[in-house]
Parts: structure tokens; sequence; C-alpha cells
């Protein structure tokens, strides 16, 4: 039997196809007025010792997205979170060993609903504040990069805050939510006055407690008007 030239075409770029995929995630946190993101450092392999995002190899009978959720379980301790894909990342150069795409997710959570416990091949888990993220392993300096401008872009289109801040909040903890998102410092009237409009907010007949200041005026987000605008969305200038 004669191998015709397609035949041969297809043999060899079966053989040269790349065939690692991986998985890593962007977890954002805010607490104390500081927007985190939590990394993991790696206890074993070539990056032993180094911080990274928390992520790894994809079985070979599993979905990215199961993928993603048992990796950041078996990582940090974190389970029962809604992760967002991404994009995929494909320099060929990303990976020092040979040729691997991996898929970027990403999740808002609120800290204090969570412990985090490092397991599986980390050797630590930590959450770092967005300004002093330390040098990490191949490209994911860039992965948080980019993750961090799509919440950037996001919160100017839909509603942010649901899944970061306390049940009850004031307006001053809401701002500097958005303050610490965008790297910007907000007119605190015209925040107030721009996002009172929307109606997203339900004030309540309550204060702060246990403060050394002037208790401030504590509010919740309206359920119904926050999925609203996060389906239609609209455009929030700062």
């Amino acid at each position: 039997m004669v191998e015709n030239v397609d035949d041969r075409t297809a043999s060899k770029n079966e053989h040269s196809a790349m065939n690692a995929i991986t998985i890593d995630c962007v977890i954002f946190g805010f607490d104390k007025g500081s927007l985190e993101v939590l990394l993991v450092q790696h206890g074993e392999g070539i990056s032993k010792g180094k911080w990274g995002l928390p992520g790894g190899w994809i079985y070979k009978k599993e979905s990215t997205d199961n993928a993603a959720h048992r990796l950041l379980n078996e990582l940090t301790g974190l389970d029962n979170i809604y992760l967002e894909q991404l994009k995929a990342f494909g320099d060929p150069d990303r990976f020092p060993l040979r040729r691997v795409i991996t898929i970027g997710y990403y999740a808002l959570v609120k800290r204090e609903d969570y412990n985090i416990k490092a397991g599986f091949t980390a050797s630590d888990a930590q959450w770092y504040k967005i300004d002093s993220i330390p040098d990490l392993i191949y490209d994911h300096n860039e992965i948080l990069d980019y993750s961090l401008k799509h919440l950037r872009n996001r919160v100017r289109q839909t509603p942010i805050g649901f899944n970061l801040l306390p049940e009850k909040f004031t307006l001053l903890q809401l701002m500097q939510l958005y303050e610490e998102i965008l790297g910007i410092e907000m007119d605190k009237p015209n925040f107030r006055r721009k996002i009172l409009h929307m109606k997203l907010l339900v004030a309540l007949d309550e204060k702060q407690q246990d403060v050394s200041h002037r208790a401030a005026q504590l509010y919740k987000f309206d359920p119904e008007i926050y999925d609203k605008l996060t389906q239609k969305g609209f455009n929030f200038e700062f």
C-alpha cells in the first residue's frame, strides 16, 4: 500500500501536535480595604520553593472546569466557588521544559468565608496584596495582570462586591473596593451619588458597631437589581 501525501502530512502533524494542557486559577479576595490574590508555594518539581497561581495538570477523562475545581481544592482547600474561564495562554516558551498551554480561570471570593490550607503539591498557600506580588513562576505574573485588567473592565459594566464584601457594608467600604480594583482614587460625594442613583443598594436601619470614628450607615445589595444589572450591564464612569 502506497502512503499518499495527505496521509504522511496527517501522521507528521499528529506526532508534532501539542498535547500538554494545564489549569491556572486567579482567586481574588478583599480584606480590610485591600484587594488580594491567593498564591501557592510549590513543594516539588522544577519550581520547588517558588510562588505561583494555584493550578496543575488535567486528567485525561476530566473536563477543564472539573480540573480547575479539583486542583483549587487540592492545593488550597477552596471548594464550592464559582470559577469563570478567562482564556488560554499559549506562548511557545511559557514553560521551560516543553510546549504547554494553560487555561486561565478566575474567581472573586469573600476571604472570611474560607479557610486556606495548602495541600497536594503545594507546601504553602497565602493571600498576597495586589501591590505586593512577588515574581511568580513561568508567565503567572502575566496571567494575573490579564485577570486584573479583565476585572477592571467588568466593574465598569456589571456590579461588583457581592462575593467580596460582608453582607452589610458601608459606602466607604464599597468605594474602597472599587478604588483597589481600578487602582484610582475616587471622589467620595461623586461615588455616593452615582452608586445610590443605580438603586443597587438597600439602606439599612443600622450603623457600624464598635468603631472609634463616627458610625456610618450600613447597606446591603438588592439581589434582584444586582442580578438584573449583571445580566443587562451598564456603563459606570467614575
